[in-house]
C-alpha cells in the first residue's frame, strides 16, 4: 500500500519505518515529519536521542523505547496496537533496520496482517558509498565487525573473496584495530573512512587499507564511522600451461571435451568456445 499523506490528514493505521538524519536535521523529509507528528506513539532506540527530533519536527507525540533489550512481549504488545493506531519506529540516527533489531517487528506486524509503510531517507552505508569513490554497483553491507582480532579475521576471511565494495560500522577507538584486521586479511585494497557524515566536520579519507590502518594506528576519532572497502583486484588470466594441465587433469578422470571445457570456462572466466577447442586437440 502507498501513503500519500497531504498536511493535517489523519494517518491510516500500521507501521511506519521513518528514516531520521544521520546528524543534520536539515535531512528530515517533509514527509517523514507530517508522519512523526501524525503518529500515535514512536518507538525510539533511544527516547533522550528522538525527543529532539520530534522537537525539530514540531511533534508532540508520546514516545516509548524499542531497542536492543526489547523482548518478545515488548513486540507483542506493539503489534496488538497496530490495528488500530499508527506507531511509528525510528533509531537514533538514519535508516531503521540497518544494523538494528527492528525486522523482527515488521516480521510479526507483517505476520499479523497489518500495514507497513516505509518513509526512506538517510543511510549512513549509503552516504559513505557516495563519497567514496570507489565501484557502487555491487556492495555488501557488513555492519560492525567483532571486537576481537581472531573472531574479526574469521569473519574477514569469509568475505574476501566476494567481488564487491563493503561497508562497514566502526567506532573511534576500534577504528586502528578494524583497519589493521581489514589490511591483513583483505591486502593492498583502496579504501575510504567517512566520519560525522552531514555534520559540521564531514571527512573522507581515501588510500589504500594499509595507509588508513597506519594514520588510525595511535589515532581514535570523534563521531560515527563507516569504512567502505573496494573490490578486490581481477585474477590475472592463466597461463596456457595451467589451462592445459587443468584440461588434462579432466580429460584424464573421463570427463568428455565438452564438459571439461565447461568446467575449466567457469574456473578461469574464459570463453568456452576457445577452452573447448584446446580441449579438442589435448583429447587427440
Amino acid at each position: 500500500m502507498t501513503l500519500l499523506l497531504p498536511m493535517n490528514e489523519t494517518l491510516p493505521p500500521g507501521l511506519y519505518i521513518v528514516a531520521t538524519p544521520i546528524g543534520n536535521l536539515g535531512d528530515l523529509s517533509p514527509r517523514a515529519a507530517r508522519v512523526l507528528a501524525g503518529a500515535s506513539l514512536v518507538l525510539a532506540e533511544d527516547k533522550r536521542v528522538s525527543a529532539r527530533l520530534l522537537a525539530h519536527a514540531g511533534a508532540s507525540v508520546p514516545m516509548r523505547t524499542y531497542n536492543d533489550h526489547s523482548d518478545e512481549a515488548d513486540r507483542a504488545g506493539v503489534v496488538a496496537r497496530l490495528g488500530t493506531e499508527a506507531i511509528a519506529l525510528v533509531s537514533d540516527a538514519g535508516t531503521p533496520l540497518i544494523s538494528d533489531p527492528g525486522y523482527k517487528l515488521v516480521r510479526d506486524a507483517r505476520a499479523a496482517g497489518h500495514e507497513i509503510f516505509t518513509i526512506p531517507g538517510p543511510c549512513a552505508a549509503v552516504a559513505a558509498l557516495t563519497l567514496a569513490g570507489l565501484p557502487t554497483d555491487r556492495f555488501l553491507f557488513i555492519g560492525f565487525l567483532p571486537p576481537k582480532e581472531k573472531a574479526r579475521a574469521d569473519a574477514l576471511a569469509e568475505i574476501a573473496g566476494v567481488r564487491a565494495s563493503l561497508v562497514f560500522y566502526e567506532s573511534g577507538p576500534r577504528l586502528g584495530a578494524s583497519l589493521a584486521s581489514l589490511a591483513a586479511v583483505l591486502g593492498p585494497r583502496e579504501a575510504a573512512v567517512a566520519r560525522e557524515l552531514t555534520k559540521l566536520h564531514e571527512q573522507c579519507v581515501t588510500g589504500t587499507l594499509a595507509d588508513l590502518a597506519e594514520r588510525y594506528r595511535d589515532s581514535s576519532p570523534k563521531g560515527e564511522i563507516v569504512v567502505v572497502v573496494g573490490p578486490p583486484a581481477a585474477a590475472p588470466p592463466p597461463s596456457e600451461d595451467q589451462l592445459d594441465q587443468a584440461l588434462r587433469d579432466l580429460l584424464a578422470s573421463g570427463e568428455s571435451p565438452s564438459r571439461a571445457a565447461a568446467t575449466v570456462s567457469q574456473q578461469f572466466g574464459i570463453k568456452r568456445k576457445l577452452v573447448y577447442d584446446r580441449a579438442l586437440q589435448l583429447a587427440r
